[in-house]
């Protein structure tokens, strides 16, 4: 059966009855994010479906990890996971997804970029059962978007419109950090990028499963570099070696 089919069987699922109650496990990778985690854990944990938060720490060097352990000590629904060494949103996306038990699964970046208060507008489609994958978009209008980077614009919309020619999927922002899944699409991705790689890569493997794919308009508070940023030119690079490796070879793998 090809990956396509597949994705049309999962399709099948409906709405979601009272037994299949949303369970939100939210994964948040972080790195050096002492300024910022504290406010978006409690963000986060106000959100009713959110059954647990499991916080990747990819190695870092500032107060990040005593922060959320102090958290932890408050709400046991918080997960600290620890990487030795650092190795990338990507890896530590890997390491949070082996952990969630929720039916449903979200990313959150703890740098408070985007709002866990829009949390249960990313789970309507999921709700009437009609999306299996859910992408919150800067640049669908219909929330507050802080004014920045004029060619940090240019390049995301550049990397998904490149995107968008290898899956045959019309995103309007396949490099937002917000993406909700079912957890049975989680579980049959086989991903490897370590580091912002993760984002082209994972669209591209949800494109060949054909499973059903939403995005809804949310709102994105950008930071500066002096407030944290940690993305650049060097990532964009590696984003479209991404596109084209995983592009291609995601398409042989649903063409066979």
């Amino acid at each position: 059966m090809s990956a396509c089919l597949e994705g049309e069987d999962m399709a099948g699922s409906g709405t979601m009855s009272d037994e299949q109650t949303v369970a939100l496990s939210v994964v948040m990778p972080a790195f050096n994010e002492e300024r910022t985690i504290a406010a978006c854990l409690r963000r986060v944990l106000a959100q009713d479906t959110v059954t647990e938060v499991v916080v990747v720490d990819d190695a870092s060097s500032d107060g990040t990890v005593s922060i959320v352990e102090a958290l932890q000590s408050e709400d046991a629904r918080i997960q600290l996971e620890r990487h030795a060494s650092n190795r990338g949103k990507g890896a530590a996306l890997r390491t949070g997804f082996a952990r969630v038990t929720g039916n449903i699964v979200l990313i959150q970046d703890a740098d408070l970029e985007y709002d866990p208060h829009e949390y249960e507008k990313m789970l309507v489609p999921i709700r009437n059962g009609r999306a299996d994958v859910v992408y919150g978009s800067r640049f669908l209008g219909g929330g507050a978007h802080r004014v920045l980077y004029f060619w940090h614009y240019v390049g995301n919309r550049a990397l998904t419109l490149l995107s968008d020619c290898f899956t045959d999927l019309n995103l309007s922002d396949m490099e937002t950090g917000m993406k909700l899944f079912r957890r049975e699409v989680i579980e049959r991705l086989d991903l490897e990028e370590d580091r912002f790689g993760i984002e082209p890569e994972i669209t591209a493997r949800i494109a060949a499963l054909g499973v059903r794919v939403y995005e809804v308009p949310v709102s994105y508070h950008g930071r500066t570099y002096a407030e944290g940023k940690k993305v650049g030119w060097r990532d964009g690079v590696r984003a479209l070696w991404c596109i084209v490796k995983y592009g291609c070879c995601c398409r042989r793998r649903d063409a066979g």
